[in-house]
């Protein structure tokens, strides 16, 4: 009888662990302290690894998550992605001294711009012009290109 009960026990205890993810994931987003930019919680982790291809030291590593009203979004840092909120501004310090060492430059790359920049650079001279959007805002202020919604 007790072995029958300790059986049991165990049995429950391995459905909840397996269980317990989809309903982190589905709780989360009803919380709105979740709708800044955090850690992958570890109920998350290998949902957001899933979604991105990729394992889970890299998503913990990597890759955060927040919530767009009642959807779980998440952003992985790669080469030139960025998760933090966009950089909107017209007038960027490293854009600028990039055009005063390369007056007239057709482009102004990334290490001088940042990587969270939305807007195409170019040197008219040795002033730096923000040209068109090359990346969209969310409502939250983020490049929305770089996060994807989980499902």
């Amino acid at each position: 009888m007790i072995s029958r009960l300790l059986l049991v026990v165990i049995m429950d205890c391995l459905l909840f662990s397996l269980v317990r993810p989809a309903i982190a994931a589905e709780s989360y987003c009803p919380n709105p302290a979740h709708g800044t930019t955090a850690k992958v919680p570890a109920g998350l982790v290998s949902r957001v690894g899933k979604t991105f291809q990729i394992d889970d030291n890299t998503v913990n590593a990597a890759a955060f998550v927040r919530c767009v009203g009642a959807k779980l979004v998440a952003c992985y840092v790669g080469a030139n992605l960025v998760c933090d909120k966009a950089d909107t501004r017209r007038s960027l310090p490293g854009a600028t001294a990039w055009c005063r060492a390369n007056p007239g430059s057709q482009v102004i790359p990334m290490s001088a711009t940042g990587h969270g920049t939305i807007y195409q650079w170019s040197c008219h001279g040795r002033r730096a012009v923000a040209g068109k959007a090359a990346m969209h805002v969310d409502p939250g202020g983020y490049i929305a290109e770089n996060w994807k919604e989980m499902q």
